[in-house]
């Protein structure tokens, strides 16, 4: 019974029947309320991939925890894009380009930021983010970069055989990252852990029960966050238009709501002086939500023939390799600085001031 009402279980259930009961369409405050459910399932939907990860161990629950994520992104790009047609067309795009700088400016901004802070200097792998930023580097030129200078068609496309290509190398390098994080280099992304934290390095036993539980209400809670985030999504576009603001800000409000667990874990561990286990998930969110997203909304535009628009323009590119070289910067002594954190959340506003006012 306790189980039963613990509030991962009870948010998806309430957010179901706040769907079915069709109070969104036409009343304010319940759609300011399934906003509110609709980030608190994506939160129930990760605890609950994260029981599981538990139950199963590596590396299938790395892989548990973002293909998780990775489906909640994709199906709310993918709904849109099919509820929307050609005007979604940059949707994939928006999202995976706001969550690259909400990952490398926002969340290892702050965690750099919130842990100097209390512990004025933090220690970390260089090796560990070695792996992870040349692994991105690569996969973020291969999808929002290349299709901009590529000729074989016109735009900020990829020709089918190109988008083939690119979301193949994706495959390649965030399985070879992987690889590398759980099996092959696995020491160089241990956290050192104290004798505080030595209490809760150890495994946490899942029952079946629990395990079951948590696999059902992990399909609930997917389930709900893509149908709430495809009915609130007129209301959002809505409200940006008539503020005369950038349709892309969809894309950074969606990126938000799926980076939101992973922020806030993050956070926490830099706190508790555990930034190596902060930079590993911040760099692989980064990953997977480029290295798994766009082949799978890849597949599916060309399976159904939506256009995806992936290419970025000449100022974005600026700024993600500002993002990008600056956090190389910051990462490679490892140790962190306040200063590290304050330049980079600078060009998180940078960038999001830049887009408001082009």
């Amino acid at each position: 019974m306790k189980q039963l009402l613990q509030w991962t279980i009870i948010i998806p259930i309430l957010s179901w029947a706040l769907l079915f009961s069709g109070l969104i369409e036409n009343s304010t405050i319940f759609q300011i309320v399934a906003s509110i459910l609709l980030i608190l399932s994506v939160m129930s939907a990760v605890h609950h991939s994260e029981i599981i990860a538990e139950r199963v161990g590596e590396p299938y629950g790395t892989i548990i925890l973002a293909i998780s994520i990775t489906v909640i992104e994709v199906s709310i790009i993918v709904s849109l894009m099919l509820s929307e047609g050609s005007e979604a067309a940059s949707l994939a795009r928006d999202t995976v380009y706001a969550a690259t700088m909400l990952i490398l400016n926002g969340i290892i901004g702050l965690c750099l930021l919130i842990g100097s802070i209390k512990h004025y200097e933090q220690n970390f792998s260089p090796s560990s983010v070695t792996i992870g930023l040349v692994s991105l580097i690569s996969i973020i030129v291969f999808t929002l970069v290349f299709p901009t200078f590529t000729e074989s068609v016109h735009g900020s496309y990829y020709s089918t055989p190109q988008l083939i290509f690119a979301s193949i190398a994706c495959l390649i390098i965030y399985g070879s990252f992987l690889f590398a994080q759980t099996k092959g280099y696995r020491q160089y992304f241990l956290t050192n852990t104290t004798n505080e934290d030595e209490s809760k390095t150890h495994p946490i036993e899942i029952n079946n029960k629990t395990f079951y539980t948590s696999l059902f209400f992990l399909l609930v809670s997917l389930g709900i966050v893509v149908l709430l985030a495809k009915t609130l999504s007129p209301t959002i576009e809505t409200i940006i238009i008539s503020h005369n603001l950038p349709k892309s800000l969809v894309g950074v409000i969606i990126a938000i709501i799926i980076l939101l667990p992973e922020a806030i874990a993050a956070i926490i561990a830099a706190k508790k002086n555990r930034l190596q286990t902060s930079l590993n998930l911040a760099l692989g969110s980064a990953l997977a939500s480029i290295g798994l997203t766009i082949p799978t909304v890849a597949l599916v535009c060309i399976l159904l023939g939506i256009p995806i628009v992936l290419g970025l323009d000449i100022k974005s590119i600026v700024l993600l390799a500002l993002s990008v070289f600056t956090v190389m910067l910051s990462l490679s002594k490892g140790k962190s600085n306040i200063v590290y954190g304050v330049v980079l959340l600078v060009n998180l506003f940078a960038y999001m001031f830049l887009m408001i006012y082009p």
